[in-house]
């Protein structure tokens, strides 16, 4: 039996099921999750999405995204639920820590059957039942492709077709990344002839930003940039005190690392975000850069070669400095 298969067999013999992503969730995390939400709700399963943390406002269009349980929110409900479900499937993360320290106990602890499904490198072995493909562009691809292999792409309907887009559109940068293929834009064009209206999907990520979102996006452009002078890298940092100056909302910030990276001769640019005591990074890059070896060396982070995140826990003003001493080490030999 393919392992598509046997994941197939262990969510149809299971009655509560659960589904997990990372923390800090996002469009390939939310569009996964809830598409297998609404597979397995017309199924007639009794199935659950119990996230870390709530989804950003941008997202909350997603069909039935208001029945995810957030565990910084529910902590009890959330606990409870993974501790009854007979299969958690475990989307867009490959390492137990992924879902937050809080909590990632409950989760390892939790007696049901673990399917992962992901596209990140490095998986460690805490899942019984795995699809783990770094090629893929995202794990909503990857979604896509174990229902063809389990046999149950006919069960593709516009509801479940759109999560998937909204996975692959957002984690491939509008489809412009390396790991987008011929395949991917075969499988984008079965999602359009399910009854997907794509152009509604990009609208909802990118054009729904308000005065405040736009506001900060430009002082950051404006007045934080940072273009290293001898290299082509550039940056921006956040302090939280700027943030709450421009009333700040989950997901404001989110893409701008993009926009850094869309600079003419940038190959590699970085986001830096204070905000509940921490740090938080965001790497992209393109060409011969790549980021998740920094990110993994200095930022206890990781990701793929071109789009990375990381986490520190010094200032804001440290964070950068150390970016800045260690990225020569990371640079290409030409």
């Amino acid at each position: 039996m393919s392992e598509a298969q046997s994941i197939l067999s262990a969510i149809q013999t299971a009655k509560r099921i659960v589904i997990v992503a990372h923390k800090s969730p996002d469009g390939d995390s939310i569009g996964s999750s809830m598409a297998l939400y609404h597979l397995l709700k017309k199924w007639g399963k009794d199935v659950r999405v119990v996230h870390p943390d709530p989804a950003p406002e941008f997202l909350h269009w997603v069909p039935e995204q208001s029945t995810i349980v957030a565990f910084d929110e529910h902590t009890e409900e959330a606990k409870k639920l993974l501790a009854d479900a007979e299969v958690i499937c475990c989307l867009d993360f490959n390492e137990p820590g992924r879902v937050g320290k809080e909590m990632q106990p409950f989760l390892e602890q939790a007696p049901g059957v673990k399917i992962m499904i992901d596209h990140h490198l490095n998986p460690s072995d805490f899942c019984q039942f795995r699809i783990s493909e770094t090629s893929a562009c995202s794990t909503a691809q990857l979604l896509y492709e174990w229902m063809d292999e389990a046999g149950i792409l006919s069960d593709l309907d516009a509801t479940i077709g759109t999560c998937i887009y909204l996975g692959i559109m957002t984690d491939t940068g509008s489809f412009r990344f390396p790991s987008v293929n011929p395949h991917t834009h075969r499988v984008l064009a079965h999602l359009m002839e399910a009854g997907v209206v794509h152009y509604q999907i990009h609208e909802q990520i990118y054009d729904t930003n308000t005065i405040d979102r736009i506001r900060l996006r430009g002082y950051a452009l404006s007045e934080k940039l940072v273009c290293l002078e001898d290299l082509p890298i550039a940056y921006i940092s956040l302090s939280a005190d700027e943030l709450e100056r421009f009333n700040y909302r989950k997901g404001d910030t989110e893409g701008l690392v993009n926009q850094v990276l869309g600079i003419q001769g940038i190959q590699m640019a970085a986001l830096f975000v204070e905000k509940d005591g921490a740090v938080k990074i965001s790497f992209r890059s393109k060409g011969s850069y790549k980021v998740n070896e920094l990110a993994a060396a200095h930022f206890e982070g990781g990701g793929h070669g071109y789009a990375a995140g990381g986490i520190s826990y010094t200032s804001l003003k440290e964070t950068t400095e150390k970016f800045v001493t260690n990225v020569y080490q990371f640079i290409p030999v030409t």
